[in-house]
């Protein structure tokens, strides 16, 4: 068995779609980045490329580059976890927690959990999703971003 350890976040701004879990959450901002920014998909990203020895997000899908400009992060992810069954791995669990002080997720867990289990090719049930504010500290407490942690176990 091996684990991975992943970890990511974006800021807030005007004029984006918020995708968290490769759902869209209704919001006034979304999350900045070259991709659609989806957190919590690129903390699993990475926590798969480390548990497998795969570098990071960065390295497989480099900002900049123009094939992953507003690319979807669960598109992403799908690439990721192909590879890693190519290798003779698959994905055993996943553990996500994310962090914003708005909007409020819970109602969108659910649909997160089945988004991104979908992606790995798992089922929801080994999918958990949290989330949790920050209680008004740091750049999350302000509403300046959001940032999402994850812990993947892959097993033969």
């Amino acid at each position: 068995m091996r684990i991975g350890a992943g970890y990511d976040s974006h800021r807030l701004v005007e004029g984006r779609r918020l995708i968290l879990g490769g759902v869209g959450i209704p919001s006034a901002r979304g999350l900045d980045g070259w991709s659609d920014a989806d957190v919590i998909s690129h903390a699993v990203v990475d926590a798969i490329c480390g548990a497998a020895c795969l570098g990071d997000i960065g390295t497989l899908f480099p900002s900049g580059d123009p094939r992953f400009r507003d690319a979807s992060s669960i598109g992403l992810l799908e690439v990721v976890a192909g590879m890693v069954v190519e290798m003779g791995l698959s994905v055993a669990n996943v553990d996500v927690i994310v962090i914003a002080e708005s909007p409020v997720l819970s109602p969108f867990v659910r649909q997160m959990r089945e988004t991104l289990g979908a992606a790995m090719g798992v089922v929801p049930e080994r999918v958990s999703v949290k989330a949790k504010t920050n209680e008004g500290l740091g750049f999350i407490g302000r509403g300046e971003g959001i940032a999402a942690y994850a812990v993947v176990l892959l097993e033969p």
